[in-house]
């Protein structure tokens, strides 16, 4: 078994719970534009893929870059305040990082993922944070412009998330997957993609990670 060198983290619905954030900033966006807003569990599965791809399935093209720009404005003045950390993060993140570098790979853009982590007084845990981008809309991108930053062996790093996105990003860009079942994916679709492992509470990815070194 290879060991893990390097840790990855999905930000949302991982480490943080930012759901009422992210469903008021999607309904606000959809105010705005006067366009009908999707129910609540159309939005939840928008917490996970890029908003890009999210907007896409229920507004015209020439409206996504626009329903973006307002969605960002909202969360940043407003739904980054309407989140809080998971249960037992903290000491998960002091806990590994004295075995491994840390880094978050999230499809939120990287100035909000860095506001959030530092109003979390978590930011201090991560060797880099690396968001979603017009170069890197995908979670696989962002993977990969992680690995390829800190010349990292994609076989010797995992993500741990908690929707099939971590794992279809762990899948195309060839590192490990660790599945947690607290956050925005449900757990049948988190097992479609043979996760190596799973965890149920913080406790478990301890568990699993101490048994790979």
């Amino acid at each position: 078994m290879t060991s893990i060198t390097a840790i990855f983290f999905d930000l949302d619905g991982t480490l943080v719970d930012s759901s009422i954030g992210i469903h008021n900033a999607f309904t606000h966006t959809f105010k705005e534009l006067g366009a009908p807003s999707p129910d609540a569990k159309t939005i939840r599965g928008f917490m996970g893929p890029p908003l890009e791809s999210s907007f896409a399935t229920c507004l015209p093209k020439e409206q996504i870059s626009e329903a973006v720009q307002i969605y960002r404005s909202y969360y940043k003045a407003k739904g980054i305040h309407e989140a809080q950390l998971f249960p037992q993060i903290i000491e998960l993140l002091q806990e590994l990082s004295k075995n491994y570098p840390l880094y978050i790979t999230t499809t939120k853009n990287t100035p909000t993922a860095q506001d959030m982590t530092k109003n979390f007084g978590i930011y201090h845990f991560f060797d880099g944070i690396y968001g979603s981008s017009p170069q890197a809309l995908h979670k696989a991108d962002v993977i990969r412009q992680a690995l390829e930053t800190h010349h990292l062996a994609p076989e010797t790093v995992v993500i741990i998330g908690d929707t099939k996105f971590d794992m279809i990003g762990a899948q195309e860009t060839g590192i490990k997957k660790l599945a947690v079942t607290w956050g925005f994916g449900e757990e049948k679709d988190l097992m479609d993609y043979n996760p190596d492992w799973i965890a149920h509470q913080t406790e478990d990815i301890l568990n699993h990670l101490q048994k790979k070194d």
